[in-house]
């Protein structure tokens, strides 16, 4: 069945400011969730999903299954083919639905390709898709001295509750280099998690010695963020402090099947009492 909203069968034919006027609720469920104060999550409980990883989990009462992602346009029709058959095979309901974030009003206008890629994939899936938020592109667009930035830059789920809302996170982790090699070397969309283990699963991860390492290593902030960023002026501030980390460790680490992944196994975490991330098998960076 086809993307739907309201029960309706979403014209794709029609630019997306055709469909933000036919939908108004639409717009200001965006405005309603641009206008809220962005929560600082603490590592307590979280569940950090970074760039192309997903994560499937269900409340404790299994009610239900929710999947956060974060898609950047690699390879859009496979990666939502992969998360619908991933939140199926925790639930039996007859319709998914979607809320879609992020993104703004880019010069190089990467982010509307993204948002078209996402709408067309999730139409083509065989289910009945509800598109229930949409505060993307131009619904979470603010202009500052003709520079264009997106309003939310992350975002958060409660799953017990199914509410989102804006959020930063002060610790990305656990495994926040390595996971970040792994996009940086041209990862495909990963599955992290176990729910039904209820564990954090980090590789086996593979890759290549990064070309040029040590030059890009030297360049200053603003090269790095010229030539590393897809949007410059937009990437918030440890933007360039996270790249040169992620740099570092793939210059530590030239050849993971050696010195993080010798045995093939992934590195496995689970919550302790506290909630908290803690490492369930011996092998160490």
């Amino acid at each position: 069945m086809p993307l739907l909203i309201n029960g309706e069968r979403i014209d794709l034919a029609r630019p997306t400011g055709d469909m933000i006027r036919a939908y108004p609720h639409l717009e200001e469920k965006a405005k309603l969730l641009r206008s809220q104060p962005v929560q600082i999550v603490k590592p307590k409980g979280l569940l950090y999903v970074q760039q192309r990883e997903f994560a499937v989990t269900t409340p404790k009462d299994g009610s239900g299954a929710t999947c956060l992602t974060h898609c950047d346009g690699s390879d859009t029709e496979a990666e939502v083919s992969l998360i619908m058959s991933s939140v199926k095979s925790f639930s039996n309901t007859a319709g998914l639905e979607v809320h879609l974030v992020g993104g703004f009003n880019d010069d190089r206008q990467l982010s509307q390709k993204l948002t078209n890629q996402l709408l067309r994939a999730f139409d083509l899936q065989p289910d009945d898709v509800h598109l229930v938020t949409f505060c993307v592109t131009e619904l979470n667009d603010r202009e500052e001295k003709d520079i264009h930035f997106p309003v939310i830059y992350g975002i958060a789920v409660n799953v017990k509750t199914a509410e989102i809302f804006p959020a930063t996170f002060p610790e990305k982790g656990p495994d926040e280099d390595l996971r970040s090699a792994h996009v940086l070397t041209g990862a495909t969309l990963t599955n992290i998690y176990d729910a039904k283990m209820e564990q954090l699963h980090i590789g086996p991860y593979f890759w290549r010695p990064f070309p040029h390492v040590d030059f890009w290593l030297e360049q200053d902030d603003k090269q790095i963020l010229q030539n590393l960023s897809t949007s410059p002026l937009a990437e918030p501030p440890h933007f360039v402090s996270h790249i040169r980390s992620t740099l570092t460790f793939l210059k530590e680490h030239p050849f993971p099947s050696r010195s993080l992944f010798p045995d093939r196994k992934p590195r496995i975490y689970k919550k302790n009492e506290e909630g908290l991330w803690e490492q369930v098998c011996s092998d160490t960076i």
